[in-house]
């Protein structure tokens, strides 16, 4: 028996509840295909048997369970290549020269998924810029979805991974092929790390940014959550920080904490100072 309408809408609820990803009716079908393995695990037969458990069992983990399996987790290396040329013309080269005297460099990849973000920004920093091999840089990517976080942490991806996005040289010189399978190399590996956070929850530690990267991630949370984000961002980032978003996406919500700048074809943003 196939779930009903109040059915669905108890998931969506449940979703945007646990994680504010606001899922439209029209992609109901997603949770057929990410839900089953879920509810073959909590001992239900089907997706309609999932939620009856759901409805009467009320502990966090089931609930994040299905919460962190709805999580869109697409992304790939150097996606959409225009914010990483903005990185490497203007944005890092200014912040050389402002942490010149520190020579420090904090890197959040907001819902870094499966780390390919993380990685690729490890990749642009020593490629253009061997100076900061000298400095103390540290990506940190964080994301709802534990499962990713640990994909991300072992950076051991496959061909169609490495495929979409990822230069032919920048592969044969930071992986290192096992079989069917890439591997970032050590270097690289050690100056990400990746740690839980959800966006929508108060944030865990984490250290003052220079650079947050936060792209195609807002577009799936109500406007009320997106300013609440925002804000949380603002609060993490070094005054002379930069915030980059998706295309889709603008920081219209806080035009009060952040100022649109324009380079190498693409928007990004700098915290308002003084708030």
């Amino acid at each position: 028996m196939a779930c009903s309408d109040q059915d669905y809408a108890y998931l969506r609820k449940l979703v945007l509840e646990q994680s504010a990803n606001l899922i439209d009716p029209s992609r109901n079908v997603l949770f057929e295909t990410r839900l089953t393995p879920i509810a073959r695990t909590a001992g239900a037969e089907n997706l309609e048997g999932l939620v009856s458990l759901l409805r009467v069992d009320r502990t966090e983990r089931l609930h994040h369970a299905v919460a962190e399996a709805m999580t869109i987790n697409e992304t790939s290396f150097f996606r959409d290549v225009r914010p990483f040329e903005a990185l490497r013309g203007t944005v890092i080269p200014a912040l050389i020269r402002q942490n010149q005297e520190t020579r420090t460099l904090r890197i959040w990849s907001a819902a870094s998924s499966t780390g390919q973000e993380a990685y690729s920004i490890a990749m642009l920093l020593a490629e253009h810029f061997p100076e900061l091999a000298q400095w103390d840089v540290k990506i940190i990517g964080t994301d709802i979805s534990r499962t990713v976080l640990d994909y991300a942490q072992r950076g051991r991806y496959r061909r169609m991974e490495v495929n979409r996005g990822l230069p032919a040289r920048l592969l044969v010189k930071y992986f290192v092929r096992y079989g069917e399978e890439w591997e970032v190399v050590p270097k690289l590996k050690e100056m990400c790390e990746f740690r839980y956070a959800n966006l929508c929850a108060p944030l865990p530690s984490l250290p003052v940014f220079d650079v947050v990267m936060l792209r195609n991630v807002l577009l799936y949370f109500p406007q009320q959550d997106r300013s609440c984000v925002l804000s949380d961002v603002y609060g993490q980032m070094n005054p002379k920080g930069c915030l980059m978003l998706g295309n889709a996406e603008q920081a219209e919500d806080s035009t009060d904490q952040f100022a649109a700048e324009f380079a190498a074809d693409c928007y990004f943003y700098r915290p308002v100072a003084g708030l």
